[in-house]
């Protein structure tokens, strides 16, 4: 087994890690040998080069071959064959011609991988305009500083993504930046200059939007300093749904919320010490970002919006959707957002609303009387019923009974097909998940945490097998000991202290929050949870495996569909951790999609300095995978799993490259 990687080890040949200060804080040499394998002397370099282009060299003259022997093959056919027959040769040469094609593209891909560690060029830093760059929401012109939102700058609150003008390049942090405070301190304040922000932020938009700004951090000010504090603002909710307070909304069903326009998290922080799991959705946004500043105080959160296309979540997965002063117009669009909301809901699911249009002054004025009487008509239309109304907030509850759609008179029509997959799919106008067999009132759930271990009803409904479920969670109890085994105090370690710090008091993490990119029944996160660790996964089952998402959010977990030839929709620098297990050999599978490298700089892009990433797959692919990371700076070090497995580990830690 290799030797494990030691604390502070940030790049390669064992330099400390980066501290707070610039002065302590020393750049990463790339071409600097060490005893991984990564760099190296010249001379075996050269050798190296050598046998690479032997390799090319014989791939190419096999090309020739097949394609020579495919032609001879099919006039053979031609020459001893009738004119009918003909044509079917030629149809089959065509065939077999294509496969001589894929094998010597999938040879010279070898060939590429054999020699990557070796004759790739390291990645380049991007340019300063990119230290916040966010793909599929806006271009950054390379003579506009993203500060100054004039011309060259295109922004799109929509989400679209082109594989064409990908950047191939390392974003850098912000000059001043700084590793964020550990878990739990980090939910109360956050270094500055970490994130963008223009002052225009303090008080606009969400309901808990707020903050303060000192000389070098922003702090969110707790309920001792806020006179409608995020405390009694959830008492209220639970009062509304008839609850004595928010210490109950477990048993009345509530695990998972989402939060449209979250402000900063300061709802999700809240709730989470009541075991509630919220994720933040918000549009993108250059500066002041809540998806930015809420991942940054260590809560779930995304980009995501409420305009023409539905979220990446399967229907019935969210036991509350929550909207304080987000700016949403609900009664536009023919009632399309209440209809979205609808789809994410599970039956007897809350809505809660609060907003100024819903006070008595308010309601004077003719506009906004006709605003309200649309949104509560369509509700109804929806077969919600309205719980409460206290001051400007209002609670509906999602109906449970499915007759209520037969008798109403008007109203949006149940689709005839339910798709679970919808990848950012245009908004449906019909009411969706009333035919799945996930149509279970949330009262009538099993509860957090039994939530997280489906008993074989609830597996059947996803068509898993209980000996297969178990022997997934039993291996994933497993492989978590066997990661505090190899990595502690590396990664795993509760109480982490970097090099001049004084010993932290508990319960300090080293990780907040992890990415695991193919998550399959959410194993890792349960496992996490298992051994008592106060991190939360974003569970992402991509677009070309199994969707087990439903599965995930039946659990009483948070995830997203997502397709890893395109950017994630996140701001840089978000997550502590990025897990992928048998992910490259999902990959594998799907030719010529988008290159590993591709995929691995949008996983540097979301990475934290000093993050790390964690591998599983087969031997060679995770050899091939390390020739890759080279090309990023990553300082990487495979180990073994087991003598009789054919898996390995590929771990490594990005380095935190400082701007001179």
């Amino acid at each position: 087994m290799s030797r494990a990687l030691y604390r502070g080890a940030s790049g390669i040949g064992g330099k400390p890690v980066a501290g707070y200060d610039a002065a302590d804080e020393a750049r990463y040499d790339p071409k600097e040998p060490s005893e991984n394998g990564i760099g190296g002397a010249g001379g075996r370099g050269r050798k190296r080069h050598l046998a690479v282009a032997a390799v090319k060299i014989g791939v190419l003259v096999l090309a020739a071959a097949a394609l020579v022997g495919s032609v001879a093959w099919a006039g053979s056919l031609y020459a001893g064959r009738g004119a009918a027959a003909a044509a079917a040769a030629a149809a089959a040469s065509r065939g077999y011609r294509r496969l001589q094609e894929q094998l010597v593209t999938d040879l010279l891909d070898i060939g590429e991988l054999a020699g990557g560690g070796v004759r790739a060029r390291e990645a380049e830093v991007c340019v300063p305009e990119y230290e916040n760059y966010v793909p599929c929401y806006y271009n950054v012109s390379d003579a506009v500083d993203v500060a100054d939102l004039g011309g060259g700058v295109v922004i799109s609150y929509e989400r679209q993504c082109s594989r064409e003008g990908k950047i191939a390049c390392l974003v850098a942090p912000p000059r001043s930046y700084r590793i964020p405070v550990r878990w739990p301190s980090g939910k109360g304040f956050i270094w500055k200059d970490n994130v963008r922000i223009s002052g225009q932020e303090f008080s606009s938009g969400s309901l808990f939007k707020r903050m303060m700004v000192e000389e070098d951090q922003i702090s969110f000010p707790s309920d001792a300093h806020m006179a409608d504090g995020v405390e009694d603002y959830a008492h209220q909710i639970a009062e509304m749904i008839g609850l004595r307070n928010e210490f109950n909304f477990n048993e009345a069903g509530v695990r998972t919320v989402l939060d449209i326009e979250c402000g900063f998290g300061t709802l999700g922080a809240h709730l989470f010490q009541r075991d509630l799991l919220t994720m933040c959705i918000a549009n993108y946004e250059a500066s002041g970002s809540q998806v930015q500043i809420t991942l940054e105080r260590g809560i779930p959160a995304m980009i995501g919006s409420f305009a023409s296309k539905q979220l990446p979540y399967p229907y019935l997965s969210f036991d509350m959707v929550h909207c304080a002063k987000c700016n949403i117009e609900w009664d536009k669009n023919d009632g399309g957002f209440l209809v979205e909301v609808d789809r994410l809901l599970r039956p007897s699911g809350y809505f809660v609303w609060t907003s100024s249009l819903n006070t008595h002054r308010a309601l004077r004025d003719k506009e906004n009387q006709k605003k309200w009487r649309t949104i509560r008509d369509f509700a109804d239309s929806l077969c919600w019923e309205m719980l409460s109304q206290q001051d400007e907030t209002i609670v509906w509850k999602k109906t449970n009974k499915l007759d209520c759609y037969s008798s109403r008179k008007s109203g949006p029509v149940l689709c005839t097909h339910d798709p679970e997959s919808p990848y950012y799919q245009p908004l449906n106008p019909c009411i969706a998940g009333t035919r799945s067999q996930r149509w279970i009132s949330i009262e009538h759930r099993t509860t957090w945490p039994s939530q997280s271990r489906l008993n074989s009803t609830e597996l059947d409904i996803h068509g898993v097998h209980s000996e297969d479920f178990a022997e997934n969670t039993a291996n994933w109890d497993s492989m978590v000991r066997n990661y505090w085994s190899l990595l502690s105090p590396l990664i795993f370690s509760d109480h982490p202290k970097r090099p001049g710090d004084e010993d932290p008091q508990p319960p300090f993490n080293m990780l907040r929050n992890v990415l695991d990119m193919n998550a399959h029944f959410g194993g890792f996160n349960a496992a996490l949870l298992k051994a008592g660790k106060s991190v939360w996964v974003m569970n992402v089952v991509p677009t070309n495996a199994p969707n087990y998402l439903p599965l995930i959010f039946d659990r009483g977990f948070i995830g997203v569909q997502h397709d890893w030839c395109e950017a994630f929709p996140t701001y840089p620098r978000t997550y502590d951790m990025v897990h992928a297990d048998g992910f490259l050999s999902l990959e594998k599978h799907q030719k010529h999609r988008c290159s590993t490298l591709d995929i691995f700089l949008e996983v540097d892009r979301i990475l934290r300095p000093e993050g790390w990433v964690i591998i599983r797959d087969t031997a060679p692919l995770i050899e091939a995978a390390r020739s890759v990371v080279t090309q990023l700076r990553w300082d990487a070090r495979i180990l073994d799993l087991d003598i009789a497995s054919d898996e390995k580990l590929l771990v490594c830690q990005k380095p935190f490259i400082r701007k001179q």
